[in-house]
């Protein structure tokens, strides 16, 4: 069974709530054959990465970066699965205050080193998130799910 990683560090009610809509995409009916796992930031491991058949992360913007806890995700897992997981699809939603351009930089430079193939554009919240945000977190979790769906 293909398998969906989501990374995660939501410190926050705001990204609690993105990330609650993306496992209701993940999770659709229609995407029953993808298994889901979710794992805080903090406690991910490479053997998690180099189990799963995609990627999505999320993280707020801290002081125009990602957040420290993703941070150091990439800093456990980048050797050990630097050969492993190229062109695996991947994903990214961002949440920030103000600006989050620093923070999508820093991530797409890492997983563009990873060979990870981008499958959405990333999801961007300022502020607190409204139905639109929702709605397009819920999109991001379906489509990264689809993209290592059977058949």
């Amino acid at each position: 069974m293909p398998r969906l990683l989501i990374v995660h560090h939501t410190p926050s009610p705001a990204v609690r709530a993105l990330l609650e809509s993306v496992l209701a995409g993940a999770r659709q009916p229609e995407l029953s054959s993808i298994e889901v796992r979710v794992e805080p930031a903090l406690s991910a491991t490479a053997s998690d990465v180099l189990e799963a058949d995609a990627y999505l992360l999320i993280t707020p913007a801290n002081i125009g970066y990602m957040s420290g806890a993703l941070k150091h995700f990439f800093d456990v897992v980048y050797y050990p699965c630097l050969d492993a997981t190229r062109g695996r699809p991947w994903g990214l939603l961002l949440h920030g205050n103000d600006n989050v351009t620093g923070a999508e930089r820093s991530v797409n430079s890492i997983t563009g080193a990873l060979g990870w193939q981008r499958v959405a554009a990333t999801v961007v919240t300022l502020g607190p998130p409204q139905p639109a945000d929702l709605a397009a977190a819920r999109e991001l979790g379906a489509t990264v799910a689809a993209a290592i769906a059977p058949g």
